[in-house]
């Protein structure tokens, strides 16, 4: 249990502040783990339709709890405060469930950061959705995320178990992390030039294939009128293994850096799948129009391993959405890491900003 002086020299957060969502909890809890500093999250979600807490983010909050034998207090559904006070992170196995079609990604955003430096492997079971919406789907962390995440020195592994859906859920993966004993920085500022744009369009449950098929070329035959010279290849899958019934589509571009910039949509009921194909490569270019080395969802996610980081990192992004302003506001006040933004403007006068941050060069 917590001590009275713990408790007492908690840090107060603003749970409504710029984004206002749920985001806020994922970066101050997880940072509260890995900095030992207790915490108090005021007006969770205030301005949403639902406010307080939703059984994501409870499921999230108390995965973080149990990786550090922590205390949550607040913690149930609807809550709109919650405290807590962190101990020291653990390795082994630990389980967290949605019991509905939340987002298994998100809880691997606030979980993940935790894991690695824990002293051994450690394995965490997420149960929930695996495409959902207002998160980025798994395709999206294995495809992008993962292989940019490595730069940082970044070894884990996530195995897509079974797909779940809206509204049920019941989707699995099971991701494990190697310990870290510091993070290095990074310097993603040239995103070099696009040498091949591949994908997968998804159908489960009694959808047919061919509305996968419908959104791979559609999805394709707009991308190659933009890059006739760069191979473009999105394949049509029938998931195998899922539950409920789905679909979607992401398109991933890669750069002759190393760079990876996406798009993705999923499908939804009444949507042709022609467009559900067009806005998943339609957001492909936007991401690849403003000259970045990441896209916006790559974006947001950086931010906690930039400031864990030892040493001086550097991101070239297009510009700063809500969900980073949000990241850099909350991790400046959980930790000393310091951000600088700066803009620029590239071809066409599209506006970019090079995100800089002096880690903490957190060891485990």
């Amino acid at each position: 249990m917590a001590s009275a002086a713990a408790a007492a020299s908690k840090i107060i957060i603003d749970g409504s502040v710029m984004e206002g969502g749920g985001q806020i909890l994922r970066i101050a809890s997880a940072l509260s783990c890995l900095t030992c500093q207790p915490i108090t999250v005021q007006k969770v979600r205030a301005g949403r339709s639902k406010p307080g807490l939703r059984p994501q983010h409870l499921s999230g909050l108390q995965l973080v709890r149990d990786l550090c034998s922590g205390e949550l207090i607040g913690g149930s559904v609807g809550s709109t405060e919650i405290t807590f006070i962190p101990s020291k992170i653990k390795a082994g196995r630990y389980v967290a469930d949605t019991k509905t079609a939340g987002s298994v990604v998100l809880l691997m955003q606030v979980s993940m950061p935790c894991m690695l430096f824990a002293a051994g492997l450690t394995q965490v079971t997420l149960k929930g959705g695996t495409n959902a919406e207002m998160a980025p789907q798994i395709d999206y962390t294995t495809l992008v995320f993962q292989p940019m995440i490595e730069r940082f020195g970044v070894q884990f592994e996530c195995d897509v178990k079974r797909r779940g859906y809206y509204p049920k859920g019941g989707g699995e993966i099971q991701v494990r992390t190697t310990p870290i004993q510091c993070l290095q920085p990074v310097d993603i500022t040239d995103v070099g030039q696009v040498t091949k744009i591949e994908g997968r369009a998804f159908v489960a449950g009694v959808l047919p294939v061919k509305i996968a098929k419908s959104m791979a070329d559609t999805a394709s035959s707009i991308i190659s009128s933009r890059f006739p010279s760069i191979p473009v290849h999105v394949k049509a899958v029938q998931e195998a293994s899922a539950v409920g019934n789905g679909c979607g589509i992401i398109v991933v571009a890669d750069t002759s850096t190393g760079c990876k910039l996406a798009g993705s949509t999923l499908g939804k009921k009444g949507v042709p799948a022609e467009q559900v194909g067009k806005e998943a490569a339609e957001m492909l270019l936007r991401n690849l129009d403003h000259g970045g080395c990441v896209d916006e969802y790559l974006q947001d996610q950086l931010i906690i391993f930039m400031a864990l980081a030892s040493g001086t990192s550097r991101v070239l992004s297009g510009p700063l959405t809500l969900h980073t302003k949000t990241a850099i506001h909350v991790t400046e006040k959980l930790t000393k890491a310091k951000f600088n933004v700066q803009k620029v403007f590239g071809e066409g006068d599209s506006e970019r900003s090079i995100i800089e941050c002096e880690g903490i060069g957190l060891q485990r």
